[in-house]
């Protein structure tokens, strides 16, 4: 499946994503290849590849998802898992959806270990609330001096936080100039009612048919941010299932 996605995709790309993934041991090569693989275009490929492709391969030992859950990109591999679109589709959504970020201002993001209602003052700076992954661990998402300098502020404060190894700012408002052309791309495709259920990042609960067949919700996906925490919770109040990452 690894290798059947990396030829799907290379109509799409202008870079050979394998010798980036799996560079020689030359040194000078591996630097670059790792700094190539923080570029946007190149990530989000990328991590569809993998997560698709284990999801796969567990697939094949027989373990079968009841239900899915991913992060941001992850949601676009729950959503091929569930047959919402074609794996030719999703991985060429996910190359546009990698080039037209990558086409954004740069940006930073700053993951903080402090709750969602203790950032709010800081989202009035010019930055959004790009993540929460915990009850205690969300993202901000904006501008490089904008993050820089709520960084140096939370510095003061005594928070722990860590800028992310990325090249913009998802889930962010400086998405939004990008968010229709995204629309337009995914209403070209073929989208198709979940044959296995999985969350949606935007809400927190279960993705609904209406959702999962919108174009415009894909575009607001991409914007909006990403309510993993919840989506969780909800996941593990059912002790019975058995998680696999």
């Amino acid at each position: 499946e690894f290798d059947r996605c990396l030829q799907l995709l290379k109509p799409y790309l202008d870079f050979d994503l394998f010798a980036l993934l799996y560079p020689s041991i030359d040194e000078t090569e591996r630097v670059t290849a790792s700094a190539r693989l923080e570029q946007t275009e190149v990530t989000q490929p990328a991590l569809f590849v993998i997560e698709y492709a284990l999801a796969r391969l567990w697939m094949s030992w027989g373990v079968q998802p009841a239900a899915m859950i991913g992060h941001s990109v992850g949601e676009y591999v729950a959503a091929c898992l569930a047959q919402v679109f074609s794996l030719e589709d999703a991985l060429r959504l996910v190359a546009v959806r990698g080039r037209l970020l990558q086409r954004m201002e740069t940006g930073a993001m700053l993951a903080v270990m402090l709750p969602e209602a203790e950032l709010a003052p800081y989202l009035s700076m010019g930055c959004d609330l790009a993540a929460v992954n915990g009850p205690a661990l969300c993202v901000l998402s904006g501008p490089i001096a904008v993050i820089e300098h709520i960084e140096q502020q939370l510095g003061k404060q005594g928070a722990e936080c860590r800028r992310l190894h990325v090249s913009h700012a998802f889930h962010s408002r400086m998405t939004e100039e990008i968010c229709p052309v995204f629309v337009d791309a995914v209403a070209e495709i073929q989208r198709n009612t979940p044959k296995i259920p999985f969350f949606s990042n935007l809400s927190g609960d279960w993705i609904t048919d209406q959702e999962a067949t919108s174009a415009e919700y894909w575009g607001r996906h991409l914007r909006g941010t990403v309510r993993f925490n919840d989506g969780l919770h909800r996941l593990l109040s059912n002790p019975a299932q058995v998680i696999l990452e």
